[in-house]
């Protein structure tokens, strides 16, 4: 074998085992860097608020501490008020259910001639198989829930701390990123940072008013039909089904439903229709419009990001996803040429073109 040959033969296994080694690192480290990617872009959406407070005189790591701070405490009275109130509300619907169960059950008896009982019904199924075989699977599966909300708070703290240090140090790290760029590319960094700071404000701008508007037409439902907590319920609809992408509707609609249960079960219906129904004026009507003008994205495209993203990342790919296609369109839109329209172009008819003589079969 040639000396050559056996150089070529040691590089492409080298290339190879480089390879798979980087695949390998690369799925080990999936998670941490889609922890790093919701951290960057959370960066970005209090990088205005940590400017402004920097600009009065306040440093930079106390202006993000104070704003992390003020997100937090806000959190946990949201979680703790909502927490308290679904309580409440369960501790009354498990009072009230043997009497709901008994209407049902008359009802029934009236309608088809029968001989229910409550008491034989809950007897029957505490004594079924698939309740028992239910318990034992949920006592079996309280050390998986255990471990997905243990892994779900440090991820949250590993997002966090990576959010505070990139807010924190965002001047020292544009210096760092340009330090190894020519002047040229210098420039160019520097105006992708602040396009994404602007989409990415732009984008939670929009989510913040479609969860206001939201929050205001679940609040006179609530109130016209007597439910109670109705301003918790109406702030949990409007913030739910904007921030989490995909299911946060359904779960957004799902508390007010459970609610409304108590005080009539026909009211659950009506919170439901009104649901269903403001959804699609929201995602027909409302939110094309917000998107299109804080954003600066058509409707179709913000539309096919989401989609794009949830394929991507799931979830979190969904929640990012516009903002980060609104930047990579007004940071390429620079750097494309564009032209003139010719008349036929500007009318929107096509430019007729040179016109050929017929000619007859077998004619030249």
């Amino acid at each position: 074998m040639r000396r050559w040959l056996r150089r070529a033969v040691v590089l492409v296994l080298a290339l190879i085992a480089c390879y798979r080694l980087g695949s390998w690192a690369f799925h080990q480290l999936i998670g941490l860097l889609v922890n790093i990617l919701i951290a960057f872009f959370l960066a970005l959406a209090i990088e205005p608020a940590v400017s402004r407070m920097a600009a009065r005189g306040v440093r930079r790591g106390l202006a993000t501490f104070l704003v992390f701070l003020a997100v937090l405490v806000a959190s946990i009275g949201f979680v703790v008020l909502l927490g308290s109130m679904l309580a409440g509300q369960i501790v009354e619907m498990v009072e009230s259910f043997p009497r709901y169960l008994d209407s049902v059950i008359g009802s029934i008896n009236a309608t088809f001639h029968t001989e229910l009982s409550r008491l034989a019904i809950q007897d029957s199924l505490l004594h079924s198989d698939w309740l028992q075989k239910y318990v034992q699977d949920s006592a079996s599966g309280v050390l998986d829930v255990s471990a997905t909300v243990l892994g779900g708070l440090f991820r949250l703290l590993t997002v966090g701390l990576f959010a505070f240090y990139f807010a924190a140090d965002g001047p020292r790290l544009r210096r760092a990123l340009c330090s190894v760029l020519p002047p040229a590319k210098q420039a160019e960094v520097l105006r992708a940072w602040e396009i994404a700071v602007a989409k990415t404000g732009g984008y939670l701008y929009s989510r913040g008013l479609m969860a206001l508007i939201s929050g205001l037409a679940h609040y006179v439902l609530f109130a016209l039909l007597g439910v109670p907590y109705a301003p918790a319920l109406a702030v949990w609809v409007g913030l739910v089904s904007q921030f989490i992408p995909t299911i946060g509707t359904y779960l957004a609609g799902a508390l007010p439903m459970l609610i409304a249960f108590p005080v009539d079960p026909l009211y659950t219906l009506y919170v439901l229709g009104f649901v269903v129904v403001y959804q699609q004026f929201e995602n027909y009507v409302l939110q094309p419009k917000l998107t299109s003008r804080t954003v600066d994205i058509h409707p179709a495209v913000a539309f096919g990001s989401v989609i794009a993203g949830t394929a991507l990342l799931g979830a979190v790919g969904a929640l990012v996803a516009i903002p980060a296609v609104a930047t990579l369109q007004a940071f390429l839109g620079a750097y494309v040429k564009r032209y003139e329209l010719t008349a036929g172009a500007e009318a929107g008819a096509p430019t007729p073109g040179p016109r050929r003589r017929a000619r007859l079969p077998g004619l030249r």
